[in-house]
């Protein structure tokens, strides 16, 4: 076993032994970061299958963030008032069960990245980098003028949704909901980027002529990886909103975009589990910092240059040796 595989190792069992601790401490606070650093860690592996093997540059990512969000708010606020979406031409009643929820944030969100993917992707570049930009805050402001489901105030929801068998108003047990999915998520991007399809999609990144000379066409490589990061990064937002029982138009923003792509690049672009650590450090300067001073993104900022300029290949690459993530 390589340096990085034992390190992901070690991050995965320690996201898992943290809040068992914590919860034999009676400490729910520590449960409710580990459960944010696994939800912010699996938009961030979102956000690598587009970054890390495609090489997608993504300011937008945001935008399918806040789908997931705002599919589970509007879906349990209709649940909890007994209103229904719609009546006509067939009724449709909002829901409080998670499966369900995580289903239409997945689909919105897949179906939201299509359309953007489609048109985004005709361009390159600082083009594209802008495009997604410009879709992301569209859906931004369309959120703050949406006063049916609170506009800039946000929507808020009582009681955190339910899943089957489990009481998820217990903090550990709806951690390990989405420790479950984050697990699941990342060996579905080991297995992504180890098939033809990663192979090809990589390939597409380092050298487009070639790969179109073997009639592999990069655009439609490059559209399916853009939805499927957008949906797995929708189905994060929609545990980030049960987690806070709150959706509202900053999980639209371009911040929330800067955010995510700061996960991963701490960690390290292209590396498995390079979003875990990014999310985990990122949480635990805000909380370690937070309390010191309002300026705490500052020294984000100089970790954040000290990573770019010293180690390309983020924390992973510093602590493993290899600035290029091998599989």
């Amino acid at each position: 076993m390589n340096r990085e595989k034992l390190l992901n190792a070690v991050v995965i069992l320690l996201l898992l032994a943290i809040p068992l601790w914590a919860h034999m401490a009676e400490e729910p606070f520590l449960i409710t970061l580990a459960t944010k650093v696994a939800i912010l860690a699996l938009a961030g592996v979102g956000l690598n299958i587009a970054l890390g093997i495609g090489g997608l540059v993504s300011l937008g990512h945001a935008a399918f963030f806040g789908i997931g969000g705002y599919a589970m708010g509007i879906l349990a606020a209709h649940a909890q008032n007994y209103e229904p979406l719609a009546e006509w031409p067939m009724l449709i009643e909002g829901t409080n069960q998670m499966p369900v929820i995580w289903l239409v944030a997945v689909v919105a969100s897949a179906l939201a990245a299509l359309v953007i993917g489609a048109l985004s992707l005709r361009t390159s570049g600082v083009y594209f980098i802008m495009i997604t930009l410009a879709f992301g805050q569209m859906l931004y402001y369309f959120a703050i003028s949406w006063t049916a489901y609170g506009g800039e105030d946000g929507l808020s929801i009582w009681v955190r949704n339910e899943f089957p068998g489990l009481n998820t108003l217990v903090p550990l047990e709806f951690f390990l909901i989405c420790y479950v999915i984050l697990c699941a998520a990342l060996w579905f991007a080991a297995r992504l980027a180890r098939a033809p399809f990663g192979l090809a999609l990589s390939a597409a990144r380092q050298c487009e002529a070639r790969v179109e000379t073997v009639g592999i066409t990069p655009y439609q490589l490059r559209l399916t990886a853009f939805v499927i990061s957008g949906a797995i990064t929708g189905l994060a937002g929609a545990l980030f909103a049960d987690l806070n029982r709150f959706v509202s138009p900053t999980m639209l923003s371009w911040h929330t975009s800067g955010e995510i792509m700061i996960f991963v690049i701490i960690g390290g672009v292209g590396r498995l589990f390079g979003p875990v650590i990014g999310a985990a450090l990122f949480i635990l300067l805000e909380h370690l910092l937070g309390g010191i001073s309002d300026y705490w993104q500052i020294y984000l900022g100089g970790l954040l240059l000290i990573i770019v300029l010293y180690a390309r290949g983020g924390v992973i690459g510093a602590i493993s040796g290899r600035e290029v993530a091998h599989d």
